[in-house]
């Protein structure tokens, strides 16, 4: 008998076309005992009466499928997430397999996600900004695209069969990566602190890829609660700097 792995992850749902799809969907997360769905501005509308056909008598998930208006809101409580993409979108990012994503989500508390973008283009470069790393399935190089069904199966048949497999490092004294709405306040507070002091460039366009550089930088360590308040104060601080009184700054020496 199959052991199912406890806490599973979110199954998010990017921006999805058809309905059927999403059905297909939810009976692929139900073989592998994945019940959470969320749905991100699904193309047709939700609910859609053609996910009940093809979801083959997974109606709890179906039923239990949340709806948000933005992926920002989809991943608030979620303390990891990993999108599913066949390429980077040219970023710096830790890219990892099926087995190792999901041996990963496994050693880690809190709650989990997965992503997967719609069926025409996958998840694009803003969606993955909100992400800690990008899984990408091995597949024929002349015919990598996949079902978006299919590509959820293969990531639950990854998530079942992970126990077998821990995660080839991990890190000690951690209690896990600080939620995503945790993390999107810190991102917040350093651009508002940023446009405060005239950083960003007003030329067409250099603001915003700007923007995508610091959320990159900002989303990629996985920093904990506890690092996130951290980094809060250390913004306050530089912004609203703190009385000192009579105290001296220490210069450094000057080179003889």
């Amino acid at each position: 008998m199959t052991t199912l792995p406890p806490n599973p992850p979110a199954i998010i749902l990017v921006r999805p076309q058809l309905g059927m799809n999403i059905g297909a969907v939810a009976r692929a997360m139900l073989n592998f005992g994945l019940t959470e769905l969320r749905l991100v501005q699904p193309r047709d509308g939700w609910p859609n009466p053609e996910a009940g056909p093809s979801a083959a008598g997974a109606d709890s998930v179906i039923e239990g499928a949340r709806l948000f208006d933005s992926l920002a809101d989809a991943i608030a409580d979620c303390t990891f997430t990993i999108g599913t993409a066949q390429t980077t979108r040219d970023m710096v990012r830790r890219v990892t397999s099926p087995a190792g994503a999901t041996a990963e989500m496994q050693a880690l508390p809190g709650k989990t996600a997965l992503l997967f973008g719609p069926e025409r283009t996958g998840l694009v470069r803003d969606d993955l900004l909100h992400c800690h790393a990008i899984c990408t399935i091995p597949s024929n190089p002349d015919f990598g695209s996949l079902n978006l069904a299919q590509a959820v199966a293969v990531l639950g048949y990854a998530w079942v069969t992970a126990m077998q497999s821990p995660p080839p490092s991990w890190m000690v004294n951690h209690d896990g990566p600080a939620a995503q709405h945790e993390l999107a306040g810190l991102i917040a507070a350093v651009e508002t602190q940023l446009a405060n002091n005239g950083f960003f460039n007003p030329a067409p366009g250099k603001t915003e890829t700007a923007l995508s550089m610091l959320r990159n930088v900002l989303t990629r360590p996985g920093f904990t609660g506890a690092e996130v308040q951290f980094l809060r104060g250390v913004v306050r601080s530089l912004a609203e700097p703190r009385n000192t009184g009579s105290r001296q700054l220490v210069q450094p020496p000057r080179p003889s």
